[in-house]
């Protein structure tokens, strides 16, 4: 496998390039409008169970954050390792890829969000139905709790670089050189790990995490077995 190093004029893809300036315009926007407008009830996305689900959602949660700290990582990966994969794919195809991994982890998200949530559903259905009235809308009610973050797409870009790339180093803390291979099975070692304990308070989606690398490589490799040199 070889290594890639971007010139100058591929540093910045148009399709990365959007997708930076479209995720900063939508955290401006939440940060702004969100409580008056709704935006997280709106656009995150929600268990099935929930009465606050959209099926846009599956789309629209991929391009918000809860914080500033956390879009600025997820954008930062996105810029490390999806220009790469841009400038090797080439736009439509990149943000098919993009797209189609952030989709897969929503999906996976859901499947066990879905199992997570059904003593939930059952505690809810015993209550009685004023109670009801009360939760069912509220912020503070499990069944509404949000999940936002472009992660799923981005951690799609990790394990394709990890699979096409694999020998490329990619500096740790910009101290510690790793192979990316080793990068990101170890990654994906402590996601799968941290899953799996399920620790109360721990509001990260790994599965999400997990399900993006999945549809990652299968993709990748299913290009790669067809050997296509364009998508469209």
């Amino acid at each position: 496998m070889r290594e890639f190093r971007p010139t100058r004029f591929e540093i910045l893809p148009v399709v990365v390039k959007n997708l930076l300036i479209i995720n900063g315009i939508i955290f401006f926007a939440q940060i702004t409008f969100g409580d008056k407008f709704n935006i997280t009830d709106t656009f995150a996305l929600h268990t099935w169970q929930s009465p606050l689900f959209k099926p846009w959602q599956f789309v629209t949660h991929m391009f918000m954050h809860g914080n500033f700290g956390h879009l600025i990582s997820n954008m930062f990966a996105l810029w490390m390792f999806g220009s790469i994969l841009e400038n090797v794919w080439g736009p439509k195809r990149f943000l098919t890829f993009y797209m189609i991994c952030g989709l897969g982890a929503a999906l996976c998200h859901m499947i066990v969000l879905y199992y997570d949530m059904q003593p939930v559903v059952e505690a809810f259905k015993m209550l009685p139905f004023d109670e009801q009235k009360i939760y069912l809308y509220s912020d503070r009610f499990r069944l509404n709790e949000a999940t936002l973050g472009a992660s799923g797409a981005v951690f799609g870009c990790l394990a394709a670089f990890g699979y096409l790339f694999p020998n490329t180093r990619i500096y740790i803390y910009f101290l510690f050189p790793l192979k990316a291979k080793w990068f990101v099975l170890i990654y994906a070692g402590l996601e799968l790990m941290q899953a799996v304990q399920n620790s109360a308070g721990d509001n990260v989606a790994h599965v999400a995490h997990l399900g993006g690398a999945l549809v990652g490589v299968i993709l990748v490799y299913y290009w790669n077995k067809n050997n296509k040199k364009t998508f469209f």
